[in-house]
């Protein structure tokens, strides 16, 4: 990457920050070592959505990419009825000039969020926690906990300050991005600040909210956070190529990551850094054919009881027009589903239920584009083309 950005460390309040709890628990699959049997529900004809419709998507893809300057972008797109649309463009590294393929791993951001929460509403489901019930029931220490439900850290309106806004935990981590954090430690940064709101009135995209929500899961099933998702929600979901990492464990073929979140503000790769400040809420692994899959699961609620769906997708402003938000989830455009970002990588997994239509997006930066999330910018130009009455514009950003 030729263009050296101006410095953008994790200076949104929206940032996509949690952390890895157990750094040495097991690992969620197998599949954490190899790469994937090649999926033939993500083949697709090459022109599986007709040769005008197809050239005009590859044409929107490469006008973004170019623009944006985005070394590889890998985009899948499922329409029942009319067909699909599955490519690779650029490159897996911008140093051997790989050209990125469609079978890669990628680290998935703030799409982590969706899997912690459906955790949550697992237990929703058991019986075992209220949505309703303040944190303080569960963890000591927070502040202003006895106010704060979990329904209001799903939906992120606790007012807890996000940790990843704390200027300490930006030089921190940017110092030594293979630096382990554990869940306690990043909590202590956003205790540090008084409460930005009172419970319930606003909405702030906080990761504070989802290592409090992954801790609670940890006690109340009293398991590793890693060890509940695979059993309840990865395993059940038929998600085989998704995981949460030890420390620098990523999956191959992976692409290499490219991101301007240093001290400088200048581009590095970004590929081996630990994830462990980003646990509950964007630690996460998976691939083309896992989000696919995911992307239904989360929208449709095949996981859950209908009136725990029903609740999850009861989503509400964000203060910005056209996007809600929900339990974990998003609507934007109709589009249901989350977006992701961590250095050097940036997701979109969503789905539409009018069309019943999927859309996945991977990509190996996380550099901004004119101030916005290039994964985002993709995104609009995809559903642009292919649906003009349900254009997805999220300008959250996704960490």
């Amino acid at each position: 990457m030729t263009r050296t950005p101006a410095r953008r460390v994790f200076a949104a309040a929206l940032l996509v920050a949690s952390v890895l709890a157990p750094m040495v628990a097991t690992p969620a699959t197998a599949a954490q070592t190899v790469a994937p049997h090649p999926s033939r529900s993500d083949d697709c004809p090459r022109h599986g959505l007709g040769p005008e419709l197809t050239s005009r998507l590859d044409k929107a893809i490469e006008k973004v990419r170019r623009q944006a300057d985005i070394p590889g972008v890998v985009a899948g797109l499922w329409m029942p009825g009319k067909g699909c649309y599955v490519r690779a463009t650029g490159v897996a590294d911008t140093a051997t000039r790989k050209p990125m393929t469609t079978d890669v791993f990628v680290r998935i951001g703030s799409e982590t969020k969706t899997f912690t929460v459906t955790a949550l509403l697992k237990l929703v489901d058991d019986g075992r926690i209220g949505l309703d019930d303040p944190i303080s029931d569960y963890l000591h220490g927070v502040p202003g906990g006895h106010r704060i439900t979990l329904r209001h850290l799903a939906e992120m309106r606790s007012g807890l300050f996000p940790y990843t806004a704390d200027a300490d935990f930006q030089h921190d981590l940017l110092s030594d991005p293979k630096r382990s954090f554990t869940p306690r430690q990043v909590l202590a940064y956003g205790y540090k600040h008084h409460n930005t709101f009172k419970p319930g009135t606003q909405f702030q995209y906080s990761n504070t909210n989802l290592v409090l929500l992954g801790l609670v899961v940890e006690k109340v099933s009293g398991h590793p956070l890693v060890d509940f998702v695979e059993k309840r929600v990865l395993r059940p979901a038929h998600l085989s190529w998704t995981l949460f990492p030890r420390p620098f464990e990523f999956p191959r073929p992976h692409p290499s990551g490219y991101t301007n979140q240093t001290l400088t503000g200048e581009v590095t790769n970004s590929t081996n850094w630990n994830p462990s400040w980003a646990w509950a809420a964007g630690a996460m692994i998976s691939n083309l054919h896992d989000l696919r899959r995911w992307a239904k699961v989360v929208a449709t609620g095949t996981l859950l009881r209908p009136e725990t769906q029903a609740q999850r997708l009861k989503t509400l402003p964000t203060g910005y027009p056209g996007t809600s938000y929900g339990l974990g989830i998003f609507k934007s455009g109709g589009w249901i589903g989350h977006n992701g970002s961590i250095p050097g990588y940036e997701t979109v997994t969503v789905y539409l239920p009018s069309k019943k239509a999927t859309l996945v997006l991977m990509i190996n930066t996380d550099i901004t584009y004119q101030g916005k999330e290039p994964s985002s910018l993709l995104a609009r130009a995809i559903t642009e083309v292919v649906t003009p009455s349900n254009v997805y514009d999220r300008p959250i950003p996704g960490r």
